[in-house]
């Protein structure tokens, strides 16, 4: 940093001294004379020169300082949540160190945010996974328990009272159905047993049958090759945008895609006929979740209103290493 900051130091100093150099010879060399008092035409010349010396010093040093600046706008525009982006190495030595230094740094923040994900995300599934066995252990079998009481106490009570057993009985069937729905929302057990596409299919069936969407899948055969980190942010990611058209987008169909990329990675597809979203929706309806998510495999996530209405959300996983 020492030579970086002599080596522009030097620059400035020489052109400071160039200019300075340059206008003694001018005064030297010319029949300018300045005498005391000073005449208004002798100080009108000293003006003109000090502001030519000025306009000059200005000029030259923005032409000197500009590939800082552009530099400063391009790091306001490097984007935490698409991985990879880097500055391209060009422009004075001093650029050139600073474009290094920077790269470095977006190396390292990445990789050590990268672990923290995995570790926030593995702790995350976790709690998912334990959560709903406790549900589907617990809470599951203690509904299944007063179900089986209920069809008891319906066989036996008064005929009077058979209609608000038999309405209790419903009740505690549609418990059952919901405690099971939220457990496959926390733990999809299709992933784990059946692979990624198949796991997709069996979700977009299932929020179709809950909302009344009409989703048109395709989604390529040959996802064999992914590991298991990259299978779960891909269906992270499909469930909670098929969730937010189902919830907030008031449509009625959606378009789900699955396919290769040219250099063999993953491109997801997601996008409604809804009403699209308002204003920044970055932070909106989970949607930072999902970012997260993608960073973490190295992908990125767009999320953006279409041009034809709704909304498209597109996840770029790179090829398995």
């Amino acid at each position: 940093m020492r030579m970086q900051r002599g080596n522009l130091y030097q620059r400035v100093f020489l052109l400071n001294a160039t200019i300075l150099i340059v206008a003694t010879l001018v005064v030297a060399i010319t029949p300018a004379t300045v005498s005391f008092p000073v005449e208004l035409t002798e100080a009108i010349v000293l003006v003109a020169g000090l502001g030519a010396i000025l306009v000059l010093n200005a000029f030259a040093l923005r032409a000197m300082f500009a590939p800082l600046e552009r530099l400063m706008r391009t790091m306001r525009d490097v984007d935490p949540y698409r991985p990879g982006e880097r500055l391209g190495v060009t422009g004075p030595q001093e650029v050139r160190e600073l474009v290094v230094v920077f790269n470095d740094m977006l190396d390292r923040l990445e990789g050590e945010r990268r672990e923290s994900g995995r570790r926030a995300l593995a702790a995350q599934e976790g709690e998912r996974w334990r959560v709903a066995q406790e549900l589907h252990d617990d809470v599951g079998q203690a509904l299944t328990g007063v179900l089986l009481r209920l069809e008891s106490l319906a066989r036996q009570a008064p005929p009077d009272l058979r209609p608000g057993v038999r309405a209790t009985q419903e009740a505690t069937r549609e418990a059952i159905d919901r405690v099971s729905l939220v457990v496959r929302q926390l733990r999809p057990e299709a992933l784990t047993d059946l692979g990624l596409a198949k796991a997709l299919a069996a979700l977009a069936r299932r929020v179709e049958e809950e909302s009344g969407l009409r989703i048109r899948q395709r989604v390529a055969a040959s996802l064999d090759d992914l590991d298991d980190e990259s299978e779960l942010v891909i269906y992270r990611v499909a469930q909670e945008s098929l969730t937010n058209a189902a919830r907030h987008a008031h449509a009625t169909q959606v378009e789900l895609t699955v396919e290769r990329s040219q250099d063999r990675g993953i491109v997801l597809r997601v996008r409604d006929n809804g009403v699209g979203l308002p204003g920044a929706p970055q932070a909106r309806y989970g949607l930072l979740g999902m970012r997260e998510r993608a960073m973490l495999i190295g992908a990125t996530l767009t999320i953006e209103n279409h041009a034809e209405g709704g909304v498209e959300v597109t996840l770029t996983a790179p090829p398995v290493r």
